[in-house]
């Protein structure tokens, strides 16, 4: 279990002892769950978030705005999104980010598809909803130089956290708080 992700040794070694103590129907149902949502979980042919039929329910949702994209490094940042419950558009998820360093380029990611929907369908916006680490901030200046021949290009805003102090935060977070400011009214 270390090999999970933000799964210490410590904490690796209570989870196995957590499942040594459970009745083995309890082990095997839940080793059966983990199969059946691997085999069952694919990716949507759209947009690549996780699916488990062809089409993700985003991407079926006629109640959403099919002009707008929100690009997405990977599925877990769609989730975080819809958890605002304030973005009612699409999403296309990349499968990444570029990183020349491990050798992934915008052709290890799934980059061709969304020039492809934004050029062939009547998308208005694309907003990049990309975190910004040196990678990250590659990969949204590689895809606006890209897509923004097709249609209108933004990012979303970075800035304070709510509750955070000014003089903990680091000035380029302080700088994109400045830059990306709205009158009050």
């Amino acid at each position: 279990m270390q090999r999970l992700p933000g799964i210490g040794p410590k904490s690796a070694q209570r989870l196995a002892f957590y499942i040594l103590k459970l009745p083995e129907s309890e082990v095997q149902a839940f080793a059966k769950a983990l199969i059946n949502a691997k085999q069952r979980t694919g990716l949507c042919t759209k947009c690549f978030h996780f699916s488990e039929k062809p089409i993700c329910e985003i991407c079926s949702n006629t109640n959403r705005d099919s002009n707008l994209i929100c690009v997405v490094a990977d599925s877990r940042d769609v989730i975080a999104l819809e958890k605002t419950r304030e973005y009612k558009g699409m999403y296309h998820v990349l499968g990444g980010i570029m990183s020349p360093i491990d050798g992934i380029g915008p052709e290890q990611l799934n980059v061709e598809p969304l020039v492809r929907r934004v050029s062939q369908e009547n998308i208005k916006e694309v907003i990049l909803a990309i975190s910004p680490t040196v990678e990250g901030e590659t990969m949204t200046l590689y895809l606006c130089q890209v897509l923004k021949a097709f249609t209108k290009v933004t990012r979303i805003a970075f800035g304070l956290p709510v509750g955070g102090d000014l003089e903990y935060t680091d000035e380029i977070t302080l700088a994109r708080a400045l830059a990306g400011r709205q009158e009050l009214s």
